[in-house]
């Protein structure tokens, strides 16, 4: 994790100590601070800007946001430093549910991984049957491969590619950023390396000098759940009002159609059967 992103962690994590053990249900409906941990792909893809205004319009409850990796956004729960989780890292969720962290996981969305890279694509990804294939043919010529390697659901998808391609990613060709989707996309490209991204944010990151070179796999789709948090002092109302209302139809008509004007495709897919 960068400094940067430390501070916001902590930032959030301060007011989150102050807000969440006076939060109230007004007459209204509920009310009070609550905090949204999610993930950078969430936010580099520009979806949040997107949701959130709209969720404020019609809410009393106050949304602060920490985009991180979700395994630390999953970390942020079990302290009760969040409210609310929208993450993506279906195995790590099943074990913070199975551990008694969230009262509620339901299905938001999904988008796809791709396999991006130098236009030139000097390992030949095309060829390759699946995504754990591509990525054993990126290792078998050690071209340089930029990993996240931050906790995220995006890195916890790359390492279980790996372990499925029998690699064991070491060396100088691996590039370990410690950093969210969008800087990592910005040094593969100054790097001319390979990674791992999601479409969303591949799509929406200004710049890049890389070109999808593999996708469109089974195991690249890319799952996203909201998760209420069971903690004491959480704003259990308002995470709770945010996970009903991003489930429900306006939220997931607004999901379905980001990215179309702008990108010419949607960069999310809605998933809740509402």
């Amino acid at each position: 994790m960068t400094f940067k992103t430390l501070a916001a962690v902590l930032a959030v994590v301060l007011v989150a100590g102050c807000s969440n053990s006076t939060a109230a249900t007004s007459d209204s409906g509920p009310s009070g601070t609550m905090v949204l941990a999610t993930t950078t792909s969430t936010q580099d893809s520009g979806l949040l800007d997107v949701l959130l205004p709209a969720f404020d319009e019609g809410s009393d409850c106050s949304v602060k946001t920490v985009a991180v990796g979700s395994g630390q956004a999953m970390k942020m729960g079990e302290k009760g430093d969040a409210d609310v989780l929208l993450v993506h890292s279906p195995a790590a969720e099943e074990k913070f549910m199975a551990a008694g962290h969230g009262s509620s996981r339901e299905p938001v969305m999904h988008n796809d991984f791709v396999v991006v890279g130098p236009p030139a694509d000097p390992v030949g990804l095309a060829g390759a049957a699946t995504a754990s294939a591509a990525l054993k043919r990126i290792a078998d010529r050690q071209a340089p491969f930029a990993s996240r390697a931050d906790d995220s659901g995006t890195n916890a998808k790359e390492l279980a590619l790996w372990k499925a391609a029998g690699v064991r990613p070491t060396g100088r060709w691996y590039v370990a950023t410690g950093q969210g989707m969008g800087a990592t996309l910005t040094i593969a490209s100054q790097k001319q390396a390979y990674t791992l991204a999601d479409r969303g944010t591949f799509l929406a990151t200004k710049g890049l000098q890389l070109k999808v070179l593999f996708e469109d796999s089974a195991d690249l789709r890319n799952d996203y759940h909201v998760i209420v948090v069971d903690h004491e002092g959480v704003n259990t109302a308002c995470a709770t009002a945010f996970a009903d209302w991003v489930r429900d139809r306006p939220a997931q008509e607004l999901i379905a159609k980001y990215g179309i004007e702008k990108y010419g495709e949607a960069l999310f897919f809605a998933d809740a059967k509402r």
